[in-house]
């Protein structure tokens, strides 16, 4: 909350280091009152700041950025501490929320109406306006980088903004607004309300005085927000998860598959909305493929993600690493798959007193198998074998997810087709995970609703109001 408002309630939560358990700090458990107090300060700022000049707002963006790359390794730092992840990783992550507040900065004056001259009508025109307060639920997952992706539009459209962060990995989302606000950035017109979501999310996803809500989570969360929102009208995104699907085709270069299929799941410990979550390889590089895989899985050191050398960190919690542990062991159990690798939860020293979880690779999955079925949020491969486009294809757009999929192959008509057919709000070929923030990022089916990034972010926050002139 900004520092002009009344205090939260008092009750807090304490936020914890999940490779040790070591207390990292606390957030105030805030209340439908907070959420209240903070559309009503959001809506007298939006008087001032929607009438704020574009390039004023860039200036803002684009300084922010600066100081929060200036900043980079203690925000990292305090990222890995809350969240887990590589050092590495989390100093990428504050670089790509610098990268996106650049890119919004760099084309928040771009936006322009429509004129047109009829004899009937007269001047026609079409103005486009901010919504007013906006409000954003963000995970665990990746809080730094989301953050960038809900706020930027934002703020560059004139509009005002209320955050709710994860309360397990809030702190480095409130340094961040930080860094907003020691360039000038109002604190009324970008505000945290940190606490759960069943109290402080499901009071934004109701206020009738909030204009629109993105919310990035799990589906059966997302359904709520939406029923919620939809009470008030307001315009949503849901980015609600996905399974991606991986296709090796037996013209792949394999040496630099098998590299995508390991970085792109064990990334984040395989926490990532857009992680490759099911690998489907041509049977006859099937055995060659398995076999790189399984070297550069066991290859990779976990441990804390604040030691140098570290390629994976914790699962987030110990909760969400049983829950990954025991899709596993119900996939063993009923005979869907086999353990190559991993599959085990380390207790001795130095993992013990953390969330940790082995790199796991299954072979021979069963595409009933719950890995297969679920989204499986954790650092787990399972690998199937296909006999032809048309089947790989057919198993991957085999479940509920449309987020992501990556083809790996050089032949155009294989790319061509794959393109198409393939249910994802984005396909890679010869790549996968990585997006940068010019093009749109959203899913179909249950993924979502809505698209975050790119410059048609800009016109989910805008509001179309026709001007009809008779001379």
């Amino acid at each position: 909350m900004t520092s002009k408002q009344a205090p939260m309630n008092q009750e807090s939560y304490e936020v914890y280091n999940p490779a040790d358990g070591s207390l990292v700090g606390s957030v105030p458990a805030g209340t439908p009152d907070d959420v209240n107090n903070a559309v009503s300060t959001a809506w007298e700022a939006f008087r001032s700041w929607s009438q704020t000049d574009p390039l004023d707002r860039s200036k803002l963006l684009f300084s922010a950025a600066q100081l929060v790359r200036a900043d980079q390794k203690d925000l990292a730092r305090l990222l890995t501490r809350e969240q887990g992840k590589p050092l590495r990783e989390s100093m990428n992550e504050v670089a790509g929320f610098a990268r996106v507040l650049e890119y919004y900065a760099s084309i928040s004056g771009t936006l322009k109406g429509d004129y047109g001259l009829s004899k009937t009508y007269g001047h026609m025109m079409v103005v486009r306006q901010p919504l007013g307060v906006c409000a954003a639920i963000i995970p665990w997952n990746m809080p730094v980088l989301i953050m960038g992706w809900k706020i930027g539009p934002v703020l560059a459209t004139g509009n005002t903004m209320i955050v709710k962060p994860s309360t397990t990995a809030p702190l480095t989302c409130k340094a961040l607004a930080g860094c907003l606000y020691r360039v000038g950035v109002p604190e009324s017109v970008l505000q945290l309300v940190t606490g759960s979501g069943e109290v402080v999310g499901e009071a934004l996803a109701r206020h009738p005085d909030i204009k629109s809500l993105s919310f990035t989570g799990a589906v059966p969360t997302g359904i709520q927000v939406a029923e919620h929102a939809a009470k008030t009208l307001k315009k949503t995104i849901l980015e609600l998860g996905g399974s991606d699907a991986m296709i090796v085709c037996k013209d792949a270069d394999l040496e630099a598959a098998a590299k995508g299929a390991v970085s792109g799941r064990f990334f984040n410990c395989g926490q990532t909305c857009t992680a490759i979550k099911r690998v489907f390889v041509d049977t006859s590089i099937y055995a060659p493929f398995v076999r790189r895989v399984r070297e550069l899985a066991d290859a990779l050191q976990v441990g804390n993600g604040l030691l140098a050398g570290v390629d994976m960190g914790p699962v987030h919690s110990k909760r969400q690493r049983d829950t990954v542990h025991s899709l596993v062991q119900e996939t063993v159990d009923n005979r869907l798959g086999t353990v190559l690798s991993g599959g085990k939860i380390p207790d001795s020293d130095p993992y013990a007193m953390g969330s940790f979880y082995l790199p796991t690779i299954l072979t021979d999955v069963d595409p009933d198998a719950p890995v297969m079925r679920e989204e499986v949020f954790g650092p787990v491969l399972p690998i199937s074998e296909f006999d032809s486009i048309s089947d790989a294809i057919e198993r991957a757009n085999a479940t509920r997810f449309g987020l992501g999929a990556s083809v790996w192959t050089h032949d155009m008509r294989t790319i061509s087709r794959a393109t198409q057919e393939l249910d994802a709000g984005i396909v890679w070929v010869n790549q996968h995970l990585r997006i940068p923030p010019e093009v749109p990022f959203g899913g179909v089916k249950s993924s979502g609703l809505g698209r975050e990034n790119g410059r048609y972010a800009l016109f989910h926050y805008l509001e179309e109001k026709t001007i009809l002139i008779h001379p």
